[in-house]
């Protein structure tokens, strides 16, 4: 088939194209530019990783820390608990001498005297 003349675009119709594909390209690059400047390097990168993993460590050996203090503190009231109870003990057999031991030797005493034994 042949070509005619008149099916070829005139020269203000490339020209036309042209600039349309020039200003498209303009607005992709101009629009990869602005996704570019969002991505950081590798090095960049890896170095935040660097700085998050060492505060994750921070963090983790911080609560470690915690945990071993919490430990120490459930045992340390523990032992105070058991010394309260220790003392408790030992305030009722003061009170049981102090007090329920006298009236028992009174009473002893008084029924002897109403015996009549002498001592």
């Amino acid at each position: 088939m042949a070509v005619s003349p008149n099916t070829e675009p005139t020269l203000w119709e490339l020209h036309r194209a042209v600039s349309q594909l020039r200003e498209d390209l303009r607005g992709d690059l101009t629009q990869l530019a602005a996704r570019l400047d969002h991505v950081v390097t590798e090095d960049v990168y890896r170095a935040d990783q660097r700085a998050v993993e060492q505060r994750i460590g921070l963090v983790e050996a911080g609560l470690a820390g915690l945990g071993g203090e919490h430990e120490q503190l459930v045992e340390r009231t523990a032992q105070q608990r058991r010394e309260d109870q220790d003392q408790a003990a030992a305030t009722r057999r003061l009170v049981i001498s102090s007090f329920v031991s006298p009236l028992l030797v009174t009473t002893v005493q008084l029924w002897l005297a109403s015996r009549g034994s002498a001592l």
